[in-house]
């Protein structure tokens, strides 16, 4: 498993933000997938390397998540793949192109010998997923859930009730040991952050 961030602009509802991505990648010496391929596409190609990119997966269609995946797919080969319900978002950046391969709830990616558990999340937004490496003790969450609590549901196409119930009831059903991988910021564990539901539902946020 690598590591990158990657930095550029989120713009959404007319609004624009400098951020900072996490960009994973998760492989062997031979084959590798990259999980949110963020902004700078010659950078998650250098740390590819010579080894084969099996598939660009996308946790969700926001621009910051996916405006290097084309541009690395088409430098690399690697499939593109986004849960369908994401499509109004990644229309946005790619009016002319739609991803290559849908993502679906249960559905086994399989990296060098790793497998990785696609679990829909909707919230943050509609076809936000998660991918769960039973192997690696690891949850890749995208910006569904992060160190403090859930991502923003207060632009368009995000709902704050969704993101609640993806995280009680797919996330903190995980081990309590697993680390949450996310999509800014730092790692945390599902058990550091299982207490914290109720006052975040408390909150609004």
């Amino acid at each position: 498993m690598r590591h990158l961030v990657t930095s550029g602009q989120f713009t959404l509802d007319g609004g624009t933000w400098d951020v900072d991505n996490n960009v994973w990648l998760v492989g062997d010496d031979r084959e590798v997938i990259v999980i949110d391929a963020a902004h700078d596409a010659e950078a998650i190609a250098a740390a590819v390397g010579d080894r084969e990119l099996t598939a660009i997966v996308c946790t969700h269609a926001h621009n910051d998540h996916i405006n290097a995946a084309a541009p690395l797919a088409d430098r690399t080969g690697a499939p593109i793949w986004l849960h369908p319900a994401d499509r109004v978002l990644w229309r946005m950046v790619y009016p002319d192109r739609d991803p290559d391969g849908d993502l679906a709830d249960g559905q086994e990616l399989t990296v060098a010998g790793t497998v990785l558990r696609v679990l829909h999340t909707p919230g943050h937004a509609p076809g936000a997923v998660c991918l769960h490496a039973p192997e690696l003790t690891t949850v890749f969450t995208g910006d569904t859930l992060f160190r403090g609590g859930p991502g923003a549901t207060g632009r368009s196409y995000s709902d704050f009730a969704a993101i609640i119930a993806s995280i009680r009831e797919r996330l903190l059903t995980l081990p309590a040991e697993t680390v949450v991988r996310t999509g800014h910021g730092e790692t945390t564990t599902i058990g550091d952050e299982a207490p914290h539901l109720e006052e975040w539902i408390a909150r609004g946020y």
